[in-house]
């Protein structure tokens, strides 16, 4: 007697999100990387955990660029942990090569930020890896999730809003 096995949930075919151009990404922040040795594995493919590392950085230089320095976050103590991320991995990428980690607000409700990500080649013809990221405003002393952004976060991401949406 054979048993059927339930059908195990697939992932979509990532053929349709490999082509840059069925994204747009005009008005994204652009941060620059080139792979070197220590972000690879030990047959010279960058570690999955790199991609989240050029995240950070490049959503660190996006903030700095509309005027919200971290540490000046630190020292207000509000604090923007990571509570959601999701990456999809398209293809690999090798030491020494040089690519471009694409960024942008996607939205703000309260004190939650998405952000999306797209890692691709320098002539933007490749894509690597896509990913979502949500943080929250966290009040470092009390350790709790805050009510509302600091006036001065919220008025500097209504900036980048701005920009994101021309």
């Amino acid at each position: 007697m054979s048993e059927e096995k339930p059908s195990q949930p697939k992932l979509p075919p990532t053929s349709a999100l490999d082509n840059p151009s069925n994204h747009e990404f005009g008005n994204w922040f652009e941060y620059p990387v080139r792979v070197q040795p220590h972000h690879t594995d030990y047959a010279g493919i960058v570690w999955h955990g790199s991609y989240l590392a050029w995240m950070e950085e490049a959503r660190i230089e996006c903030l700095r660029s509309i005027g919200i320095e971290f540490a000046d976050l630190v020292v207000i103590g509000c604090d923007l942990p990571v509570v959601e991320l999701s990456v999809r991995y398209h293809r690999s990428i090798q030491l020494g090569m040089a690519v471009v980690v694409k960024t942008r607000m996607a939205e703000v409700t309260g004190v939650r930020i998405n952000w999306d990500y797209a890692i691709v080649s320098t002539d933007g013809q490749q894509l690597y890896v896509t990913a979502k990221v949500t943080l929250v405003a966290l009040d470092r002393e009390r350790g709790k999730i805050m009510r509302q952004l600091p006036a001065s976060v919220k008025d500097a991401l209504a900036k980048i809003s701005v920009l994101n949406s021309n």
